[in-house]
């Protein structure tokens, strides 16, 4: 199967909120201490999907200034496993209590037979995968009476079933169950390396409208393969895959990922800065071409 680059799809995108970080507790003095140079903040979901406690109480003082997202880890779209009604009814009620700009989860499978593996773990890109998780997709978002938004993850194994490109698939599961994309560039980095295929077509060929959000982070280089740990600043390989998908997609609200070896905040903010700028030049670069004159 060769599909075509996606055109640009009606814009349906929640709006532009801007460069924010994943709200980890080791910064959640900072945050209440003073006003930081942040735009936004995501959060995982499930950490926080309990009655009462710390982390409830420090999210609901920290959201007063900050819009956040839910970032989701445990809807398992791709299993063949019934979708967990308690959990999806709780991720619900959580939402109505925070009101967040959009809630995402992860293009996967997290385990077998009732149990979580806490992995996020690829499927076989085939039309029969494809009708499944545009079914579960369709569920999840009549449930929760909003447009799911949904991440690539990264990948170390493929199915010989395939029958076409991941991001092929993953074009066709936004448009046929009408649901928005969020870009993980590093993933985009990682599989790439690992499977050997060009990260720029992932992203030329991804409808630019239905990207909800992007995420940036560091990984672990073992030699033979790459990991996605999010336990290193970002790389210039993925920064400029991020320059790239700016000037592809225009402006995405971003946000980095940092979930182990987590340095001061002051150092995620100076990173954080620098994703800024990348945003910056690219989409300056991208209105300068389309305003040149042609050629005579």
């Amino acid at each position: 199967m060769n599909r075509t680059p996606s055109p640009a799809s009606p814009e349906i995108r929640a709006p532009f909120l801007g460069y924010g970080l994943g709200l980890r507790p080791t910064h959640y003095a900072d945050f209440l201490a003073a006003p930081q140079p942040v735009d936004w903040l995501e959060i995982i979901a499930e950490n926080y999907m309990i009655q009462g406690g710390k982390p409830l109480a420090m999210l609901d003082a920290i959201r007063a200034d900050y819009p956040l997202a839910m970032h989701g880890v445990s809807m398992s779209l791709g299993s063949v496993q019934p979708l967990d009604a308690d959990y999806l009814r709780r991720l619900k009620a959580f939402a109505e209590r925070i009101e967040p700009a959009w809630i995402s989860d992860h293009l996967c499978w997290t385990g077998v037979h009732g149990v979580n593996l806490h992995d996020l773990y690829p499927l076989p890109y085939t039309e029969e995968a494809l009708k499944h998780v545009v079914g579960r997709i369709g569920q999840v978002q009549e449930l929760l009476g909003r447009r799911l938004v949904i991440e690539n993850v990264s990948s170390y194994l493929s199915y010989a079933d395939s029958a076409m490109s991941e991001w092929e698939f993953l074009a066709a599961i936004a448009e046929q169950a009408d649901c928005l994309l969020l870009l993980d560039v590093n993933n985009i980095y990682v599989s790439s390396v690992n499977h050997g295929f060009d990260p720029r077509a992932f992203i030329d060929h991804l409808p630019p409208g239905r990207i909800q959000q992007i995420h940036l982070a560091g990984h672990s280089n073992i030699g033979d393969f790459i990991i996605d740990t999010h336990d290193a600043p970002i790389i210039d390989p993925v920064f400029d895959l991020y320059a790239h998908a700016c000037r592809r997609c225009g402006p995405v609200s971003t946000m980095i990922e940092r979930d182990d070896k987590i340095p001061p905040l002051a150092e995620l903010i100076a990173e954080l800065d620098r994703v800024r700028q990348i945003a910056a030049d690219a989409l300056t670069s991208t209105r300068i071409a389309r305003e040149a004159p042609c050629p005579a």
